[in-house]
């Protein structure tokens, strides 16, 4: 199967897959029988980002499965830490270590109209105001890459979650954080552009 990118590192195996229509992705094959019931709805091309994953997955792992506890996806059996994305026509998957969150966005102006859902006024200083869609396209997935990594449906993107300023033409250490009144969690985000997408990673 032919990767469109990998951005593995030391510590872990990062890939991204472009749908190609000569691929032949067999739902039979690649979907894990405990999984049936949560696609059986899935519009065609979601479920066709969630098999890309599985197919990744099969190149990597071949007899590993993806399953999840709640909504948080886990390797089974667990001898490694994943993380999974997908933006049609592209799907990614991450396997490490240590925790990891990955995440992938496509470029879009309309990003402006929900800012006040993942961000406070006193932390948008730094955006210039004619390249706005894509500073805030980054923030939203270095925050959606670090929720990953803490999972939990009940945490604010906006109230537990920051990213520090940040220019362009430094995209590979962008400090930011999970926190709330009892603890302060840091990372660096690695931003990768590639077509019209944004892709974050986050690791432990």
């Amino acid at each position: 199967m032919p990767l469109y990118r990998d951005f593995s590192d030391d510590n872990a195996t990062i890939l991204v897959w472009k749908y190609d229509e000569s691929e032949e992705l067999d739902i039979n094959e690649l979907l894990e029988p405990e999984n049936a019931e949560k696609v059986k709805d899935y519009h065609p091309k979601k479920l066709q980002e969630v098999l890309m994953v599985r197919k990744l997955l099969k190149g990597l792992k071949p007899h590993a499965k993806i399953l999840y506890k709640e909504r948080e996806p886990f390797l089974s059996p667990k001898d490694a830490e994943i993380s999974i994305t997908h933006s049609f026509p592209f799907a990614a998957i991450a396997i490490s270590k240590n925790k990891i969150g990955i995440d992938i966005e496509k470029f879009n102006p309309k990003i402006l109209r929900v800012i006040d859902k993942f961000t406070y006024e006193n932390e948008r200083g730094f955006i210039p105001e004619n390249n706005a869609p894509a500073f805030y396209t980054i923030i939203w997935s270095v925050k959606e890459s670090m929720y990953k990594i803490h999972h939990s449906k009940y945490w604010s993107l906006k109230k537990n979650y920051e990213v520090k300023p940040f220019e362009l033409k430094h995209l590979h250490k962008i400090s930011c954080r999970v926190y709330d009144e009892q603890f302060s969690d840091e990372f660096k985000a690695r931003v990768e552009f590639f077509d019209d997408y944004c892709f974050t990673i986050v690791e432990e």
